[in-house]
């Protein structure tokens, strides 16, 4: 086999795609759950293609549709498979139901996605009553199954995917009677249909009730504490990258996305070995996985033909109000860099210098505000100017009072 796609949502479908449509050989695509497509599969709202295919879609006919594009252009699909370790560099180890088999290639792209941390991972205590669920959970249950979930739920997050839980319960029947947040409050966003009260600086220190949910308490940042009743509770956001594979592949993480490191190119440290969408970051939208995907082919391809893979990277890290970057990885003089950079605080007037060893290569007024719920894309020619054999490159995200242009 030439290429073996671990992963079916839309960031290894859309490699899958290219690769097999630009004749890169055999490629296979792996996915564990029974059905092909990833989170938009179970996110029945629109919103998807609009970016990308230039067609409004569900996400469940997004999903269909780039599964349908991939088999097109000559992938192989198979579903029900895990994969559950490696057996050698391009070699991993995959269990199914006609049991365990070992898979070679000579490119692996790992699409692993990225999950939601659950209430236990997130430290909150109390029992585990009945009505607690991840974001993931939720759309599952009622878009795949036509379960009703309650009918009083609090939301822990405001940012997009809380809102687009809103959506979700109402659907099942429940209300929301309110959005939690520990942060100031989220970006302005269009008003929903019928408003919900957002909370905040409030966490969320206790979940009461042993069979069922009947409370939540909160605490405000005053030190007020209150108890909200309900019998659902919604636990969004906080997106962990899938990165077991990564991990025993012993390919480092980076700190700041807790995804693999990569290049621009989408290349890790394990030569063959790419990493695409959200096993890189965490949750990104559709049609950003599916964007990293298509770039990633022409890599892949290109490495199938030459077997090159890069000696020196420098890193990158993230300063000032920037949380993280990705790519985390530079190659000197590399065409074609774009980056995500995503901040860990609201930055209305945002300005990203790009430096290294005290030598400005880049400065910009980015045009929109920053914040943590979405990323921003950084490109140019700045990274022509990156010396392999110098120090980190470093981004920062500064705030500006100068309402100019640069």
């Amino acid at each position: 086999m030439d290429v073996l796609v671990v992963g079916a949502g839309p960031a290894g479908l859309a490699a899958a795609a290219a690769l097999a449509a630009s004749g890169a050989g055999a490629v296979e695509v792996l996915e564990r759950e029974r059905e092909a497509g990833g989170v938009p599969r179970h996110c029945d709202r629109g919103g998807f293609g609009t970016r990308e295919l230039w067609r409004p879609m569900t996400g469940p006919d997004y999903a269909r549709h780039r599964t349908r594009a991939a088999v097109r252009a000559g992938a192989a699909l198979r579903t029900g498979v895990m994969v559950t370790g490696w057996a050698g560099p391009l070699t991993v180890e995959a269990t199914s139901r006609a049991g365990p088999e070992e898979v070679t290639a000579r490119a692996v792209v790992l699409a692993t996605g990225a999950r939601e941390r659950p209430r236990s991972a997130r430290l909150v205590p109390g029992d585990r009553p009945e009505g607690v669920w991840t974001t993931g959970e939720l759309q599952q249950v009622v878009h795949l199954n036509g379960r009703r979930v309650g009918g009083r739920a609090l939301i822990v997050g405001a940012g997009p995917v809380a809102r687009a839980a809103v959506g979700t319960l109402r659907k099942a029947g429940a209300e929301p009677v309110a959005l939690v947040t520990d942060g100031p409050g989220p970006a302005p966003r269009p008003a929903l249909r019928r408003a919900v009260p957002v909370l905040t600086d409030t966490v969320v220190t206790e979940l009461i009730g042993r069979g069922r949910l009947t409370g939540v308490a909160l605490r405000r940042a005053d030190g007020r504490v209150s108890v909200v009743r309900c019998d659902s509770v919604v636990f969004t956001g906080d997106f962990v990258p899938e990165h077991e594979l990564v991990r025993s592949a012993g390919i480092a993480l980076d700190p700041g996305t807790r995804g693999p490191s990569v290049d621009a190119c989408f290349r890790t440290a394990r030569p063959g070995v790419f990493a695409v969408g959200n096993v890189l970051h965490g949750a990104e939208p559709a049609a950003t996985a599916a964007s990293e995907g298509g770039r990633a082919a022409e890599r892949v391809r290109r490495y199938l033909a030459d077997g090159r893979w890069p000696a020196v990277r420098v890193p990158v890290v993230a300063d000032g109000a920037l949380r993280w970057t990705a790519p985390n990885l530079l190659v000197p003089r590399d065409s074609g860099v774009r980056l995500l950079l995503r901040a860990g605080r609201r930055v209305v007037r945002p300005v990203v210098t790009v430096s290294q060893d005290g030598r400005t290569l880049y400065r910009v007024r980015l045009p929109r505000p920053a914040d943590p719920e979405r990323s921003v894309p950084l490109t140019g020619p700045w990274a022509g100017g990156v010396d392999g054999a110098g120090g980190p490159v470093r981004i920062r995200l500064d705030e500006t009072r100068d309402a100019g242009r640069w």
